[in-house]
């Protein structure tokens, strides 16, 4: 028998795992792409291969704005003129045009006992300008809180209105709230008997003090008010012991972190892990 040269071994079979610190920008991208070519009714009927149905399927598994909430809480839009005539002088008032026409009033019915309602007022969601931008230059922020109410929001609002116990004669703390739709929440269905609904940009902040007053008299006993809040001053970390519960919800810090904002992490941390 004469010899014969061994074959090759095969190669080792390639992982189909993406790399996810890679791909996730990749496939947020794919997400804006996606979202561009719908505009364009020539594009619909394109790119339907299992490779991008496949890449449409991966964006589950990372962090994106679902712009019509999770439907935890019935909600429908109000008509910002059909706010009354004091509450509307109120927000027209406002010098960056709180209560405008780029604004929207959301009323939202609570699922709890009496169903009571809570109004809020916010930015629609393509009215971004670029004196927000320079507003948000000028005070070293980020123009987060703006674009929208947040589903994580939303989630948030949910979960206290079911362990609304918890809150029961408590001093509560949001962090970085957005238009502040957990923090009225929480002041409305919860019997708290301090709620601090807190943002670290000044533009965000007029928003949540407007919001607070129209819906000042379903709040009964609880006292409500509106704060500019930096996590990476000494202000807040001496505020720590002056709150019962911290909630907070999808909130970041950058990497230039203080040991102010570790703390605050810290107390948020260890709130989630009670709930």
């Amino acid at each position: 028998m004469g010899s014969s040269t061994p074959s090759p071994s095969p190669a080792p079979p390639q992982s189909t795992a993406p790399d996810r610190g890679a791909s996730n920008a990749s496939l947020r991208w794919g997400i804006l792409r996606r979202a561009l070519l719908a505009r364009s009714s020539s594009s619909r009927a394109s790119e339907r291969t299992s490779n991008e149905q496949q890449k449409k399927g991966d964006t589950n598994e990372i962090s994106r704005k679902a712009s019509r909430g999770f439907n935890l809480i019935e909600c429908h839009a109000l008509p910002i003129s059909l706010l009354s005539k004091s509450q509307e002088n109120s927000l027209n008032g406002n010098e960056n045009g709180v209560g405008c026409q780029k604004d929207v009033n959301i009323c939202y019915k609570l699922p709890c006992g009496g169903s009571p309602e809570v109004n809020v007022v916010y930015r629609r969601e393509d009215s971004l300008e670029l004196n927000d931008i320079e507003a948000s230059n000028r005070y070293n922020i980020d123009t987060t809180g703006l674009v929208c109410c947040w589903p994580s929001e939303e989630v948030l609002a949910f979960y206290c209105i079911n362990h609304s116990d918890m809150f029961r004669c408590k001093r509560v703390l949001e962090l970085g709230s957005g238009y502040g739709l957990a923090g009225l929440v929480i002041a409305a269905s919860t019997n708290a008997d301090e709620v601090v609904i807190s943002d670290g940009n000044p533009q965000v902040v007029e928003y949540i003090q407007q919001n607070i007053s129209m819906n000042a008299e379903t709040f009964g006993r609880t006292k409500v008010k509106s704060m500019i809040l930096h996590w990476d001053q000494e202000q807040a970390s001496d505020m720590l012991n002056s709150f019962d519960i911290i909630v907070a919800s999808d909130c970041g810090t950058s990497d230039s972190r203080s040991k102010h904002t570790k703390k605050l992490e810290e107390a948020e941390r260890s709130l989630l892990l009670h709930l």
